[in-house]
């Protein structure tokens, strides 16, 4: 493959890759969204209390807090090819240890993937500017649909694997391995073209001024952290918010389904869109439209058009997370550079991320209802206005000083 052609050459290798690239994706949210479905049996089967049940959510949460900025020093000393590979490694042994059925073995298990799916968030989308540097709207679009689509299976069917399997929740905490493995195993071949970047070459990639110092990168880091506490916050309280409403908690679930699958189209189209634009401005826009639309109706209650609203806020959530990864590329000329932004918005992001639902289920026992609740969306939604159209802006970080 020519990394400096304008379209792809569609070889054994450069499929192989492509595979690779999509089976890493579907590893970085399907060991996660299988715990909320079958949270119960875990809590029953290990006799654990609510507040430790609740934080094997927020656990992997505050492991990519953690752990992004140091994966891409990492990916610098070994290459990103092997940090990937043995990060897949990492999150096969820690869906194999908390799937073992012991409350120890679990936590660091939920530690173990944390960590794990860290150097994926962080890397992929820098690898994907290397590997791809004049297609990369196109491999995020593939990227972004894998991680979303196997996610939204994961939760689908780890209760009724539960229920069915002979080993119950263990069973649903632990299908997961074999994607892992099966990641691996497609991804040795780019093993071969591991190379770490020369210790001449890391310095001179550094950026001209801290990332610290860069408006650019802090209005992309709150932007990763409101489109991610959003996303992480919906998901977690929407469910009771509707059963509140007078929906059954079947249906009520099935809401969230159906908002997750309104963000696969543009979650392939948009950073398609946005790198073929000059400014993202007009993205940032149409998402922050499309999720107060969504929250209005929700918050005034008219659940005859509960549907209608799901899909609002399932095609914001497509449009944010897609704008939001390409900005880690658009707003920097290396892939080296970009992830070391990915790495820097990542860790401040998923802090933002894991206080989200903690903070919004507060406000409902402090204030008794879910009405200034939902109000905080909308506040939410004003901030990931404010922060992603400064972050369109079309200059990179080095310029934003």
């Amino acid at each position: 493959m020519n990394e400096t052609s304008k379209k792809i050459t569609w070889t054994a290798p450069t499929i192989i890759l492509v595979i690779g690239i999509a089976l890493i994706a579907s590893t970085l949210r399907t060991p996660l969204t299988v715990v909320g479905p079958i949270i119960t049996f875990i809590k029953d089967g290990l006799q654990i209390s609510n507040v430790l049940a609740g934080f094997l959510t927020t656990i992997p949460l505050l492991a990519f807090a953690v752990v992004s900025p140091f994966a891409p020093k990492l990916s610098k000393r070994f290459g990103i090819e092997l940090t990937l590979f043995f990060s897949m490694l990492l999150l096969a042994l820690g869906i194999i240890m908390r799937s073992l059925g012991t409350t120890s073995l679990l936590v660091i298990g939920t530690v173990l993937i944390g960590v794990a799916i860290s150097f994926g968030n962080v890397l992929m989308p820098s690898f994907l500017k290397l590997k791809f540097p004049m297609q990369v709207g196109m491999m995020m679009g593939i990227y972004s649909v894998a991680m979303n689509v196997s996610g939204g299976i994961g939760a689908g069917i780890s209760h009724p694997i539960a229920v069915g399997s002979t080993l119950g929740w263990q069973a649903a905490l632990g299908f997961s391995v074999g994607l892992a493995l099966l990641a691996a195993l497609v991804w040795a071949p780019q093993l071969k073209h591991n190379k770490p970047a020369p210790k001449a070459t890391q310095t001179s990639l550094k950026p001209t001024i801290p990332l610290w110092k860069s408006k650019i990168a802090w209005a992309v880091a709150a932007t990763m952290g409101l489109q991610s506490m959003i996303f992480y916050t919906s998901s977690a309280w929407l469910p009771e918010i509707f059963i509140s409403q007078g929906l059954s908690p079947n249906k009520a679930g099935w809401m969230v389904s159906i908002m997750q699958l309104a963000q696969l189209p543009l979650t392939f189209a948009i950073p398609i869109v946005a790198d073929k634009l000059s400014s993202q401005k007009p993205l940032a826009v149409l998402a922050s439209i499309l999720f107060a639309i969504g929250f209005l109706g929700i918050a005034f209650e008219i659940t005859s058009l509960i549907v209608v609203w799901m899909i609002f806020l399932g095609c914001a959530g497509g449009t944010a997370f897609g704008l939001t990864m390409m900005l880690f590329t658009l707003r920097t000329k290396t892939a080296f550079a970009a992830a070391d932004l990915s790495g820097f918005a990542q860790s401040t992001g998923y802090l933002l991320a894991a206080i989200g639902p903690v903070a919004f289920g507060y406000l409902h026992d402090v204030t008794g209802g879910w009405s200034i609740p939902i109000w905080t969306f909308l506040l939410a939604t004003f901030a990931f206005f404010c922060t992603s159209y400064i972050a369109s802006k079309d200059v990179f970080i080095d310029e934003s000083i």
